[in-house]
């Protein structure tokens, strides 16, 4: 599968209640997150979009009350992580 973009047209951009030089991060981490709690993307792939490191990404969960889907693939991620593989 190729990279998708997606355009939010400019009327939609002027209504968010954000600062502008920061909507295109906060999007992108919305939408990670809104995936990753649908069941759409694995923690490590949803933290990938983001740009977050492991612990970022947990705590922003974890400010959401977010449950974390610990899965056979995150322990072995896990582990290799633990032996610095």
């Amino acid at each position: 599968m190729k990279a998708i973009q997606i355009e939010i047209p400019q009327e939609i951009m002027l209504s968010l209640k954000m600062p502008s030089e920061f909507a295109k991060q906060q999007i992108t981490e919305e939408l990670a997150v809104h995936l990753y709690r649908r069941g759409f993307l694995s923690f490590g792939k949803a933290r990938q979009l983001t740009g977050m490191n492991k612990w970022e990404f947990s705590e922003r969960l974890g400010n959401l009350q977010i449950p974390r889907h610990y899965e056979q693939g995150d322990l072995e991620e896990d582990i290799k992580f633990a032996y610095g593989e």
